[in-house]
């Protein structure tokens, strides 16, 4: 079951891959596809002239991050607890490794859930094709699940046993069940170097992408001016026309390293790669087409590179 799960996880890293790679390739003949490609996932000021077909509304953005918010949640507490209840250190230390793992995560969707409501002002006109809303479902299901899919099935099977137990035996016939919150926290400071590696990588995207959000949510801060497009200046912005896409390569390069390589993480970075580098080369042609004085020195998403 553990390996069917995760080799069905990983053919879906690399369906959702392959196309993206195709469509990048500068032949002629993939134009079409490229077309075709770019109209399902251009969304806000790179979609021109947008239709109400086949779109809905880019704020619902937001529904992205509180899903995700509810769903890693839904997998960090169960393998939180089964790593407490049936798992030391000493004796294993991957489950905690994925515990912390999706800590991570939690810390990353729940700051872009605040940000989808408190930072971004988006245009009433901006819109996104239903297939790119749906595949940002999609994603936010199966990235948390990447990071603890090797020990689902067993943090799976013990969460069905303490349910099917506390349901037959009844709260009063349970074990106490009470919580030694060091217990359950210092495990995760004796994890590897590569772990504290790797959330420092991460942390250090984190931050950046935070700030590049403020930014680009502050250009529209004035009432009247939210159909306005100006050219952002500041942090990573000035070396890159899509730093926050860069910031979020940044911080799933730190959920590796933190993984210790693992390969289904490695599949995840690769889309994320391929994904937000197509975006971003659409997004860097807008700018340079919207202002004559857009800075020449600013690449797409890698600095002084792409």
């Amino acid at each position: 079951m553990e390996l069917s799960f995760v080799g069905l996880l990983r053919g879906f890293w690399v369906a959702t891959i392959l196309p993206i790679l195709i469509a990048s390739m500068p032949i002629s003949r993939l134009g079409s596809f490229h077309g075709a490609l770019m109209g399902m996932f251009k969304r806000g000021k790179i979609m021109q002239s947008p239709s109400s077909k086949f779109t809905v509304p880019q704020k619902f953005f937001c529904h992205f991050y509180v899903f995700a918010v509810v769903w890693t949640t839904t997998l960090l507490l169960p393998t939180w607890i089964y790593a407490y209840r049936m798992v030391s250190v000493e004796q294993e230390s991957s489950v905690w490794s994925y515990v912390f793992l999706l800590l991570l995560m939690e810390i990353q969707v729940c700051r872009r859930a605040f940000e989808s409501f408190y930072v971004f002002k988006y245009s009433p006109s901006a819109r996104m094709h239903i297939l790119a809303y749906l595949t940002g479902i999609f994603y936010y299901m199966a990235a948390p699940l990447s990071l603890c899919c090797n020990c689902l099935p067993e943090v799976f099977r013990f969460t069905v046993n303490q349910m099917t137990e506390f349901i037959v035996k009844g709260k009063s016939q349970m074990p106490a069940s009470g919580v030694d919150w060091w217990e359950a926290v210092n495990p995760l400071m004796k994890l590897g170097l590569l772990h504290w590696i790797g959330a420092a990588i991460f942390f250090w995207g984190w931050i950046h992408q935070r700030r590049c959000h403020v930014i680009l949510g502050s250009l529209r801060s004035r009432p009247g001016e939210i159909d306005k497009y100006v050219i952002p200046r500041g942090d990573w912005f000035e070396i890159v026309s899509s730093p926050h896409y860069l910031a979020e390569i940044v911080i799933y390069v730190g959920l590796l390293v933190a993984s210790g390589g693992d390969l289904t993480v490695w599949l995840l970075l690769g889309f994320v790669v391929a994904n937000l580098a197509f975006a971003a080369a659409e997004t860097h042609r807008w700018y340079h087409s919207k202002f004559d004085n857009y800075p020449r020195n600013r690449r797409a998403i890698i600095p002084f590179v792409y």
